[in-house]
């Protein structure tokens, strides 16, 4: 019979991301979300990737608590970043722009743990098929990407889009759920108890 684990730590997630909420929950890591309220801006000219370690990083360091995890997700294509869109005009723009094209998701993913820190980014490749003018009409229509880097979401009506992925799935996701799983256990997180409840 498996013992009930009393020595895992609440992690903060310094998000409100529902993906990155859902993913914790499925892995089965107690946490508690906490949003922090920090400037989100890319800096002209900055790489997409290092943006996004950027800011989960500013996340984590604006966020308390003694086991903090952040990330950030910057989407972009031909080296020019497409974030959340304002508005339903510019989610069609950008559902256009990626029609039939490779662009890269890069996630952002920041940890504080009492033994230290850790920071990392990880990038995936994705292929989106030749979308149909009323396809991109009906999904921005939808409103499902407007909270979304790039105007899209891969794990829900979004899926249709997609062609091909090269890389970690749960990076376009928003949480690189391997890499944090090395993460925890490289600062001391008792991953062995997780799944023994």
């Amino acid at each position: 019979m498996a013992s009930v684990a009393t020595s895992r730590p609440v992690i903060v997630l310094a998000s409100g991301s529902p993906r990155r909420r859902e993913l914790l929950a499925r892995l089965g890591l107690p946490h508690r979300v906490e949003p922090p309220s920090v400037d989100e801006s890319v800096v002209p000219g900055e790489d997409p990737a290092d943006a996004a370690r950027r800011l989960a990083q500013l996340k984590v360091r604006s966020t308390p608590g003694a086991w903090v995890l952040a990330a950030d997700t910057v989407v972009a294509v031909d080296g020019r970043i497409l974030g959340k869109p304002r508005d339903l005009a510019e989610n069609r723009r950008f559902l256009e722009l990626l029609s039939g094209r490779d662009h890269w998701v890069h996630t952002g993913l920041a940890l504080r743990a009492p033994a230290g820190t850790a920071a990392l980014v990880s990038s995936t490749r994705v292929r989106f098929r030749k979308l149909a003018d009323w396809e991109i009409a009906a999904y921005a229509a939808s409103g499902e990407g407007l909270d979304k880097a790039g105007g899209y979401g891969i794990q829900e009506k979004g899926m249709v889009l997609v062609e091909a992925v090269e890389g970690d799935f749960f990076t376009v996701m928003g949480l690189p759920v391997a890499r944090l799983w090395e993460a925890l256990a490289r600062l001391g997180y008792p991953l062995a108890e997780v799944w023994d409840a």
